[in-house]
């Protein structure tokens, strides 16, 4: 039986000047959603679609439980959490593989998990 997953993530612009915090249950359609700007909002306005951080859950509770805490800490405690999993900073979902996928607006590519 397939269990649902959620995950915490973060991303943020080239230059590593803003957050954003996000809960999500398909971790590879939203960063597609981030990348492509989708949707008009915050990672759009200020290009934050480099996934430097994501956590894994197993119910959507804990996932938005950890979201909010994640959101409410300082810069600092972010970038130490961040840089704990990803010391070079660089964008996690590069490893999926393209994510050029504009022929489909609900890509489904095979997870691979990121080093954690």
């Amino acid at each position: 039986m397939y269990q649902q997953q959620y995950y915490v993530y973060i991303t943020t612009n080239q230059r590593f000047t803003v957050f954003y915090t996000g809960v999500t249950s398909d971790l590879q359609k939203r960063i597609w959603q981030h990348k492509n700007k989708v949707i008009k909002s915050f990672t759009s306005k200020y290009n934050a679609d480099k996934l430097v951080y994501y956590e894994l859950f197993d119910s959507p509770e804990n996932a938005i439980s950890a979201e909010k805490k994640i959101k409410g800490w300082t810069r600092a405690k972010k970038v130490k959490i961040i840089v704990s999993k990803n010391s070079q900073l660089k964008d996690l979902s590069l490893e999926w593989g393209s994510l050029d996928l504009g022929r489909d607006s609900s890509p489904s590519l095979d997870y691979k998990r990121g080093s954690e």
